[in-house]
């Protein structure tokens, strides 16, 4: 009984924070599309996010392969949606980050079907390593949609050197 009881407090408590997190994604996406992006914008959050694999570290956190693999597949799924919605705009030989209202849903849709997905699988594997797959979708789903921001932030950088 005491058992279900943490897991559930764990489940409920990742979920806040993870709720906490995707709004203040919203803000610092709305206030990046007011100023240029550059390679490093793009670049850091997958850098900064890759301390998270730290966890892996504490034999709680880690993943078997099958999960790894389910986590990889997942999150390049979930990255297609990104991808899709993230556009650029080329203003005075600057780059801007278009802002998309789609993207707040596509974030909020994510947290959900997140919420659920861990619901599910949390009942099934222990909190640690379902919280090592979420690190693993999250990082695959993030790594991926920045690099193909950093390509299309390339072409259209190259569209610039042209016109000069």
């Amino acid at each position: 009984m005491m058992k279900s009881m943490d897991q559930t407090v764990l489940v409920a408590a990742s979920t806040i924070v993870a709720f906490g997190m995707a709004t203040i994604m919203i803000f610092v996406r709305a206030k990046a599309a007011t100023k240029p992006i550059t390679p490093k914008k793009i670049i850091l959050p997958p850098v900064f996010m890759s301390t998270g694999a730290f966890m892996f570290l504490f034999p709680a956190f880690r993943v078997s392969l099958l999960g790894i693999g389910e986590a990889v597949i997942v999150g390049l799924f979930f990255s297609i949606f990104l991808i899709k919605l993230t556009k650029f705009e080329i203003s005075e030989k600057n780059i801007y980050l278009i802002p998309s209202k789609a993207f707040i849903l596509i974030l909020i849709g994510l947290l959900i079907i997140r919420m659920i997905i861990k619901m599910i699988i949390g009942s099934i594997i222990s909190f640690g390593e379902t919280s090592g797959m979420f690190f693993i979708l999250a990082f695959t789903m993030i790594l991926t949609w920045r690099i193909a921001m950093l390509r299309k932030y390339y072409q259209l950088k190259n569209v610039i050197e042209k016109r000069m």
